[in-house]
């Protein structure tokens, strides 16, 4: 299961992800390698045993891992994936340990416009390629012009959008294993006080809207075709429902909060709880938007 060769990144052993997702929970991985940059994250790959599980995080968002933890290697990319610059008069790159907030500020100090939305995302690039992450109305595949991917022998392949099947919350890539380590944004030129007054309205409306200050994953589910997941759940008379510390938010009742104590186990219980509850009374079953990941304890 190891590396043949230590990198030059970091490497942990039997890591707790509680410390590294944004809801606060989650076993140990069997391995949690943080690479230095790109050259190394491809050795690092080029000399792992092939049938080694492989699973990548950034901030820990949109993500719920078991109680029992990953069995495999857990990459972090929010440190050693983290360049960010401007590659043109409209275009910026940015690799995938960059946070979508970042992004979005980078992108309006240059007078750039099309990423502001990414300031309400609390993820980084990885994932919102990943998941083709949106708020506000925009997605992020709306302007990518294209993306460079790494697979499990370390070689790099730049690639363009029409490659990819691209949808809500959904991208398939066109072979396994294959994963996105950077970007191009295809922008356009924007006033630069306009940009940070957009910035301003997405995150005021986000704390009015959303539980910020108490851990959670973002949207736990998808929206359904139509329709909105949190006017069905609270509908069902679901937000305050808990199981343990993890608790439907009474602000948003797609998300789902830590007040403290909870388990993974208990927020996974709660989540199909949820499911079960609208398909009784709306006919609807609710597609999770999180990825749920790991073994049970």
């Amino acid at each position: 299961m190891w590396a043949a060769i230590m990198q030059r990144g970091e490497l942990r052993y039997n890591e707790p992800l509680s410390k590294h997702t944004s809801w606060r929970v989650g076993g140990p991985a069997d391995q949690f390698f943080i690479p230095r940059d790109r050259s190394d994250l491809a050795e690092f790959l080029f000399n792992l045993v092939p049938e080694t599980p492989v699973i990548w995080i950034g901030l820990g968002s949109n993500l719920l891992v078991r109680d029992g933890g990953i069995r495999g290697v857990v990459i972090g990319t929010h440190r050693g994936l983290a360049d960010i610059r401007r590659v043109g008069a409209e275009l910026l790159y940015a690799e995938s340990g960059v946070p979508g907030a970042k992004i979005a500020r980078f992108s309006v100090r240059g007078g750039l416009a099309g990423v502001e939305f990414l300031a309400g995302i609390p993820g980084t690039l990885g994932g919102a390629l990943a998941m083709n992450a949106g708020a506000f109305g925009s997605e992020t595949w709306d302007v990518v012009a294209s993306v460079e991917t790494i697979d499990r022998s370390g070689h790099i392949r730049r690639r363009l959008p029409d490659e990819f099947q691209v949808g809500y919350r959904k991208v398939v890539s066109p072979v396994s294993e294959e994963w996105f380590i950077a970007a191009e944004f295809q922008l356009t030129r924007g006033d630069v006080q306009s940009g940070w007054t957009r910035i301003k309205q997405l995150l005021a409306r986000r704390a009015q809207t959303q539980p910020i200050q108490t851990p959670n994953a973002g949207s736990v589910f998808r929206n359904p075709p139509g329709g909105y997941a949190a006017r069905l759940i609270e509908t069902c008379g679901l937000k305050g429902a808990n199981e343990g510390d993890a608790c439907v938010s009474e602000r948003h009742a797609n998300f789902i909060v830590n007040r403290g104590g909870a388990t993974a186990a208990q927020i996974e219980t709660l989540i199909r709880r949820i499911q079960r509850e609208v398909e009784i009374h709306h006919g609807i079953r609710l597609e999770p938007e999180v990825r749920i990941i790991g073994d049970s304890s």
